[in-house]
């Protein structure tokens, strides 16, 4: 797992990197990585960032009541990923807002000159309390992602 320090274009927030592998349980038949698992990788990563943030999804369940939901994805596919690629999901925070944020996420496989864009996803989370409806993200949990 990697914090790296560049920033993303506009803002003055760092991106986060999160490494993989693709294994036989993320491939179809022919060894390429099926659509919906994109998803996942960047679920996946998404959590990842927002423990490296310091904050851990349960934990915070626990103590506010709320949590993070998907609202929204708009994924855009270029390449397909393969059996025993090495991957690198990046995840930016793009739009914080009051009760929602906008994330920009990329799969890209490493390869040993320069990364090749897989796939493009935009994800807006949304918070909800405990009944599952919208609210405001708490203060304490912007302070971090910020």
């Amino acid at each position: 797992m990697t914090r790296t320090t560049a920033t993303q274009p506009g803002t003055d927030r760092p991106s986060f990197s999160w490494p993989l592998r693709v294994y036989w349980e993320d491939t179809d038949a022919g060894g390429i990585v099926y659509y919906a698992n994109y998803l996942k990788f960047c679920e996946r990563a998404r959590t990842e960032w927002l423990r490296a943030c310091g904050i851990h999804q349960q934990a915070l369940k626990l103590e506010t009541g709320g949590m993070f939901v998907v609202g929204e994805a708009h994924v855009r596919y270029l390449k397909s990923a393969r059996l025993d690629d090495e991957l690198l999901v990046t995840t930016a925070l793009t739009e914080p807002g009051r009760a929602s944020m906008t994330i920009q996420q990329q799969v890209l496989r490493q390869t040993d000159s320069e990364p090749v864009l897989l796939c493009q996803a935009t994800i807006r989370a949304s918070w909800v309390n405990a009944q599952g409806k919208p609210t405001r993200i708490p203060q304490v949990i912007l302070d971090q992602l910020l």
